[in-house]
């Protein structure tokens, strides 16, 4: 299958809320230039967040379901920023914000394939044991394409404008791809990790997509939940 043909997001590509919005980054491009080191990860899975009032269903997943704080201030910012927040105290992730100024939401970059800067991305991430491993998770993606919380945490991927030493650009597919998959959310706690929240989106097949895993009480609620 051709690779799609990429242009340059606008902000009102990214107006809808997040569960909307997730597919169409698929295939999508996220490119980082950090410290003179270029590197574009073609973006393989993603996950949809909704924060407080954002959408007709509340989302207990969210950093942002309980309102506005220092953390998650980002998210309810302009669309198109990245929101970078730090996972475990050690892993920066990576989310695109969307939705209209005000209304918090974002879409975590779960996993990618590193098509160009291998070798600056394979730095970032020694431990990987393969090309496939290098973007394969968020804290990962985060390491490989060298973006750092809090240092590039609201960094703007529509203008490119440079923030603490790096630059982001992200592009999307002209046309959503046709082989999309949805399922829960990996590794949310509770029923935020269950198929009520069907949020997850990745391509069919792709090697670089992470493996599912259940948050903490998520099987016990999707259980609950068919009984």
């Amino acid at each position: 299958m051709p690779a799609p043909t990429l242009r340059p997001v606008r902000r009102e590509d990214l107006l809808d809320l997040p569960a909307a919005v997730a597919p169409r980054l698929l295939g999508a491009h996220l490119t980082t230039v950090v410290s003179g080191e270029t590197v574009v990860a073609r973006l393989t899975e993603v996950e949809a967040y909704h924060g407080l009032g954002t959408g007709p269903v509340p989302d207990p997943g969210s950093h942002a379901r309980r309102g506005r704080t220092a953390r998650n201030a980002t998210m309810w910012g302009e669309p198109g920023h990245l929101y970078v927040y730090l996972s475990h105290g050690i892993h920066s992730c990576v989310n695109v914000v969307c939705g209209p100024e005000g209304v918090a939401g974002g879409i975590l970059l779960r996993a990618a394939e590193i098509v160009e800067g291998t070798d600056a991305a394979a730095r970032r991430r020694p431990a990987a044991r393969t090309v496939r491993d290098l973007a394969r998770g968020p804290g990962r993606l985060g390491d490989a394409v060298g973006l750092r919380h809090p240092l590039h945490d609201g960094i703007d991927a529509v203008t490119g404008a440079p923030q603490a030493g790096a630059v982001a650009r992200l592009e999307i597919p002209g046309e959503p791809l046709g082989e999309v998959v949805t399922g829960p959310r990996v590794g949310v706690a509770g029923e935020a990790g269950t198929d009520r929240f069907p949020w997850r989106f990745w391509i069919e097949g792709d090697p670089t997509v992470s493996a599912f895993r259940w948050g903490r009480g998520a099987r016990e609620a999707a259980e609950l939940g068919r009984g």
